[in-house]
């Protein structure tokens, strides 16, 4: 690397490359950044030593800017401008001690040999900021291959940000962000990182900056954080590309499933093997209720004396599942089927309803049922009963996989509800369902016109092939 003095700072970006964001899940508005020390610069050639104890040491090859000109209250048209070259960097961090840092990076990534940068600086006069190339290979094979032209936030910018806080001093490196493919490397791996500007001309490049991987012979002593990984540090070290996101139940969504009825959805669940997603027994508390939502659970267990005195009392599990509902979910309470005790009365089904809940589905009683009918919210059980709750039940755990009336109900299953009773239909399943039941009440809408205009109901319903035919030209003919 050319000679030149230590930097004062290094300052590094955490997520700049669409790649990398779509793998962490998550796509920053703004840029964020930490800080490097000095001590963790090193040039090609060299080796880093994953420490004692530890297991995912990750390389991230950069793009390296250094500023020329001191910078303070730039615009990021001005920014550039600032920058006087551009090289390689690998931006190294061990997971193993993210936790203990709480987002400050020094023991993660400030370790010795942790910033090597090199091994030739490109002059910034010679390239175009949005024209470089960043590769990487380990053990020779590309693993990163990404170009800024597809930065999030441009090299101008990072430096006007940066120059509203503190004045950035000659010498001084930014770390601009690394693209996907960022992993792991074991003892014995070697990884190489170049940038160059294939564009420009003559191709400026870096030359490749080379860094084996050690193994580290010396333990962390016991006065400072240990070493501490679990399945989430693995999945972001390794480059797990992240989780889809959580299934959203939404407004159109729940607008759609009031113009399908239960006994539509139950038949289309029914075509897929799922014929257990029915709550036996359940029934509305006033006729004409329906709701959908997606569950919150309350799980019961058969009354014991000492069991009950140590988890009756207080803010038990039952108040904490009304206290916790959201807007649009359903408490659904398992109670074994068991109808001879009240499982919610009025004072709760009030609180559910303040909370914004859809309804209430329980296998067992409801006390108070002419008052909680009143309150509005639709609650579907088993019937009315005067007992209070500890005449059967312990209230025992929320949020778990429970079985009401002979289905199971996961927390965030969709729970449907309308006068033929309740039915639950997983997440994964909500979108093909949803569609194929609107298209079933479509067909089942005209087969009553045609049964109310005289026709048999032979061949009919189901519609045989001349009647699928007449359905489907007249409909085709109807949405042109």
């Amino acid at each position: 690397m050319d000679d030149q003095p230590k930097p004062g700072k290094i300052i590094a970006v955490h997520l700049n490359y669409p790649s990398r964001a779509a793998q962490r899940g998550r796509t920053p508005s703004q840029p964020s950044y930490f800080l490097k020390p000095a001590s963790s610069l090193a040039g090609t050639g060299g080796t880093i030593e994953r420490p004692l104890g530890t297991e995912l040491l990750a390389f991230e090859g950069e793009v390296a800017i250094r500023i020329g000109t001191a910078a303070r209250w730039v615009s990021p048209a001005e920014g550039w401008s600032h920058v006087d070259a551009v090289t390689a960097a690998n931006d190294f961090g061990l997971y193993d001690l993210r936790a203990a840092d709480k987002g400050s990076n020094l023991r993660n990534k400030g370790g010795d040999g942790f910033t090597p940068l090199g091994p030739r600086w490109i002059p910034a006069a010679d390239v175009d900021p949005a024209g470089l190339r960043v590769r990487t290979w380990v053990d020779g094979e590309l693993v990163q291959d990404d170009s800024t032209g597809t930065l999030l936030f441009d090299f101008g910018r990072l430096v006007a940000d940066l120059s509203q806080h503190l004045t950035l001093e000659p010498g001084d490196v930014i770390l601009t962000g690394t693209p996907a493919g960022s992993s792991v490397v074991e003892p014995g791996q070697t990884v190489e990182v170049e940038v160059d500007a294939p564009e420009a001309p003559g191709a400026p490049t870096s030359g490749r900056l080379v860094t084996t991987v050690t193994a580290g012979t010396r333990a962390f002593g016991d006065f400072g954080s240990q070493p501490s990984v679990d399945d989430t540090q693995r999945a972001e070290a390794w480059g797990t590309p992240a989780p889809e996101p959580a299934f959203v139940l939404t407004d159109a969504m729940r607008e759609r499933f009031g113009g399908v009825a239960v006994a539509t959805l139950s038949a289309v669940l029914r075509k897929r093997g799922y014929t257990d997603v029915f709550v036996e027994g359940v029934h509305a508390g006033r006729p004409g209720d329906r709701f959908v939502g997606t569950a919150r659970t309350l799980r019961l267990i058969p009354f014991r004396p000492d069991l009950f005195a140590s988890h009756g009392g207080g803010f038990n599990a039952q108040k904490r599942a009304f206290d916790a509902v959201e807007p649009g979910e359903v408490i659904v309470v398992e109670a074994r089927g068991e109808r001879g005790t009240g499982t919610v009365g009025d004072v709760l089904a009030l609180r559910a309803q303040v909370r914004g809940a859809a309804a209430i589905v329980t296998d067992g009683g409801v006390r108070d049922a002419e008052a909680v009918a009143e309150i509005g919210i639709p609650v579907f059980s088993q019937g009315p009963h005067p007992s209070v709750l500890g005449r059967r039940h312990v209230p025992w755990e929320t949020d778990v996989t429970v079985a009401c009336g002979g289905a199971a109900v996961q927390p965030g299953d969709v729970v449907v509800g309308d006068g033929d009773g309740v039915l639950v239909i997983p997440p994964a399943l909500v979108a093909e369902v949803l569609a194929e039941a609107e298209a079933q009440e479509a067909a089942d809408a005209w087969v009553a016109q045609q049964v109310a205009a005289g026709h048999p109901v032979d061949g009919l319903f189901p519609m045989n092939a001349t009647w699928r035919a007449r359905y489907e030209a007249e409909t085709a003919g109807g949405a042109g």
